[in-house]
């Protein structure tokens, strides 16, 4: 044939078909998403289709790359019906594969707040009943899945609909050199598109790239889509060391070595609770100053605690997931692109509370109502040095097993009452609960008992709020609860209800709350506040004498630290201090707004009138001290 025109016609349309379908992900995404991320018309919704069809182009020819390549090798058997039902298979699978990923981020992204990415290996590794909670995943979610099996079944007719065509093959000379021309050209634009654009001649585009093309950062995640996350995150060696600053400059910034001199409570026990997906939003006490209308409480208990306690209402988490809390809080180690407890790194000494509290012969323990292992939290243990783990396994009691998750929070809590009643004093016990997340069951003689509010969070909240009054109902005579500080916390946030905390910066706030029946800590504190300073203001409060390592900061010494916050919205890092919130792109900043602009909806960075250089090289100094301690293992 003189060229193959009819043949690259048929590869175009059949490639056109993936955007079609990729478009129409894009669409059901956002609807299922529609209270996070907030679009105000159907012209700026289609602005943002456009712009993510560079992450589309991306992940398509990426995803078809070898089917692309066979396509447009002059192979004379091209047109048989072998040849031709092979590249049928061949397209379906890659393709099935791949977008199959955004359809787990219809219902993935309500809890995460991020597209999917490879991390998310990283975080069901470790669960040993996957398949208790993939049947529950089909069995609340089926509407997901049939509409996922009703769009491949429309792209496979729209597919055979596409008639393969083949001219008749004239001379050798001008087929084949007329193929190799085409080949290069369609080559060179694939690469292009892979790259997105010419534009990019250092490096193709990434995750942090969306943020350049969109004024509000939750629309960054909808110019995204999953397989483009999944392709750009696999095998990332994330960490490595930076020189932003000289040793002299950043040091001058940021010392993580640090003493305290406050001896508020004697050796006291300590009891930390970090509940699942307790957002800031859920608790009364802690939205007392906010400015939000027809406000519901879901946590009486914690409520009335708060009375007698020190709150902290400007706190927030420094990750997304429960994966990423506990080396936060117990040791001041955030986690960003990556779980830390996934890393190449997390097998070192660190020093936590768990390394503290050895030292001053404690007891330590830790509980967790999931199989042993689940969430990586035993090895995580085991790296930090508890000396008991307690888990479903230790329980031994199937009959109180949720079917998915572990054992109810309330009678696991119960459980660990028992537990501490025989524990030789002083002790440190950290809890972390469960029930209080997706699917979002209660047991049966608690249906219809809580308020079922707006979001299915709202009744397990309750629950999980009314098992901590439980606990200390039972708890409060026991000899050691007089003598014993609480820590209330969360790991992370899940479902919002309040616009306030759909923006994105609250979509990471949660509560601290330090309580000791000896009411010598009262009051609310409104400053910036972090997992990563529960570590030093735990210390802080029990006097210890020796300097400790951490990043964090003592919420009750009014000391040389300036108050920040930092955490990786999944593709950028955010970084509060002062009166600004920066928007970091590991290399960069890249945006700056005002610290109330939650939604962080106008971006100041060209402003001229504004300065943000000491928060900014803080950033980067701390960022850099970040790499440099954790590759060089000097968390100890």
């Amino acid at each position: 044939m003189l060229n193959r025109i009819n043949e690259y016609k048929t590869l175009f349309l059949r490639i056109s078909l993936a955007y079609l379908f990729y478009f129409i992900a894009r669409v059901l995404f956002y609807l299922y998403n529609d209270n996070i991320i907030i679009v105000e018309s159907y012209e700026e919704f289609f602005k943002l289709c456009l712009i993510g069809l560079t992450f589309d182009t991306s992940a398509i020819l990426y995803t078809n790359s070898i089917f692309i390549l066979i396509s447009l090798l002059p192979i004379k058997i091209n047109s048989s019906n072998l040849f031709q039902r092979g590249m049928f298979f061949l397209y379906f699978f890659t393709n099935i594969i791949a977008y199959s990923t955004n359809f787990f981020d219809f219902i993935y992204y309500k809890f995460s707040q991020s597209r999917l990415t490879t991390t998310v290996f990283d975080i069901i590794k470790n669960e040993t009943n996957k398949i208790d909670l993939m049947g529950s995943f089909l069995i609340d979610y089926w509407h997901v899945f049939i509409l996922f099996f009703i769009l491949i079944y429309c792209w496979i007719y729209l597919y055979k609909k596409i008639e393969f065509k083949s001219s008749p093959q004239l001379d050798k000379i001008n087929y084949y050199s007329y193929s190799f021309v085409w080949f290069l050209l369609i080559v060179f634009v694939c690469i292009v598109g892979m790259r997105g654009g010419l534009g990019n001649a250092t490096r193709p585009i990434n995750m942090v790239d969306a943020h350049r093309f969109v004024k509000k950062g939750s629309h960054a995640d909808l110019v995204l889509n999953s397989p483009f996350c999944m392709i750009r995150t696999y095998k990332k060696n994330y960490f490595q060391k930076k020189n932003f600053l000289t040793n002299s400059q950043k040091n001058a910034l940021i010392n993580p070595i640090k003493k305290f001199n406050d001896s508020i409570i004697s050796r006291p026990n300590i009891v930390l609770i970090v509940m699942e997906s307790f957002g800031r939003e859920y608790i009364g006490s802690l939205n007392k100053d906010k400015t939000i209308n027809n406000y519901i409480s879901y946590t009486p208990f914690l409520d009335s605690l708060s009375k007698h306690s020190t709150i902290f209402t400007n706190s927030f988490a420094n990750g997304r997931q429960s994966i990423e809390a506990l080396p936060s809080i117990l040791a001041s180690v955030p986690s960003f692109r990556i779980p830390f407890t996934s890393s190449p790194y997390a097998n070192q000494e660190i020093q936590s509370l768990v390394s503290v509290f050895n030292e001053l012969n404690y007891s330590t323990s830790f509980f967790h109502g999931a199989p042993n292992g689940s969430m990586g939290f035993l090895g995580l243990s085991n790296i930090l040095g508890f000396d008991n783990y307690f888990g479903k396994n230790e329980f031994n009691n199937n009959s109180l097993y949720d079917g998915y998750w572990g054992i109810w929070d309330e009678p696991f809590l119960q459980f660990m009452k028992k537990k501490i009643d025989k524990f030789k004093e002083p002790f440190f016990t950290t809890f972390f609960s469960l029930t209080s997340h997706e699917p979002f069951k209660v047991p049966s003689e608690y249906k219809g008992v809580f308020p079922v509010g707006n979001v299915q969070m709202h009744e397990v909240i309750g629950y999980s709020d009314n098992a901590l009054k439980e606990f200390f109902n039972s708890s409060k005579n026991e000899p050691w609860f007089k003598n014993t500080l609480f820590i209330i916390t969360a790991d992370h946030c899940n479902q919002f209800w309040y616009p306030l905390y759909r923006d994105g910066i609250n979509r990471f706030a949660i509560p601290i709350i330090f309580y000791h029946p000896n009411n010598s800590l009262t009051g609310v504190n409104d400053k910036l506040s972090q997992q990563l300073d529960i570590f030093p203001s735990i210390i802080d409060l029990i006097g210890y004498e020796k300097s400790i390592n951490t990043w964090g900061r003592s919420l009750f010494s009014e000391n040389l630290d300036v108050p920040f916050s930092i955490h990786f919205s999944g593709t950028v890092y955010h970084f509060s201090m002062n009166k600004f919130t920066l928007v970091f792109d590991g290399e960069n900043i890249i945006g700056v707004y005002k610290i109330d602009d939650y939604g962080l909806s106008k971006n100041l960075i060209d402003d001229q009138n504004i300065d943000y250089s000491f928060e900014e090289q803080y950033l980067k100094a701390f960022f850099q001290d970040y790499m440099e301690r954790v590759i060089d293992r000097k968390l100890n």
